[in-house]
């Protein structure tokens, strides 16, 4: 088992602007993509941040009360798929939704056997890189208008991209 998580921050609890409810958000280390305009940089060194074992951070979700759902975010989640997957599992037995924030594409993402996997533990993937001269405020949970708001498991059981409700064209928040 990948036991060891290279995380950019402790797990942050009570977010409710990383998906809908009370969420808990796992903020990886490292990420390729340096989109530039990144409101995350400090996590993009893929040397950097703390590593915690997968059995910390389960041990931490456990003892959470008020928590709804889990969102991956970094950094770039998907490059510790192996590990996640396991947090994933956790994450599920506790009846939380899980959403993940990526720079790949959900077609990048179903070229790689150990990224499919932990995918396939998603509700929801916010996917694409960000795009500086695509962003938009008003934009409710994405940075940039050419992120998509895929609903995972319609996108995986119908072979095509399935938008979230959340991004039905009408995400602006005025």
């Amino acid at each position: 088992m990948d036991n060891m998580i290279r995380l950019a921050s402790a797990l942050q609890q009570d977010s409710i602007v990383d998906g809908p409810g009370m969420r808990c958000v796992l903020w990886t280390q490292g990420c390729p993509h340096h989109c530039p305009g990144c409101h995350n940089p400090q996590t993009h060194a893929l040397d950097g941040g703390m590593t915690v074992s997968v059995d910390e951070i389960i041990a931490q979700m456990k003892n959470m009360k008020l928590q709804s759902g889990i969102t991956f975010s970094g950094g770039e989640p998907f490059l510790q798929a192996k590990a996640l997957v396991h947090v994933a599992k956790a994450a599920k037995q506790l009846h939380w939704t899980l959403w993940a924030y990526s720079g790949f594409t959900f077609e990048e993402i179903l070229e790689h056997e150990d990224m499919r996997e932990f995918l396939s533990y998603l509700d929801i993937l916010v996917d694409g890189k960000f795009r500086e001269e695509e962003k938009d405020y008003r934009l409710r949970f994405k940075g940039s208008r050419n992120q998509r708001i895929i609903d995972v498991p319609s996108s995986l059981a119908q072979h095509k991209i399935i938008l979230s409700a959340y991004d039905d064209g009408n995400q602006n928040l005025d």
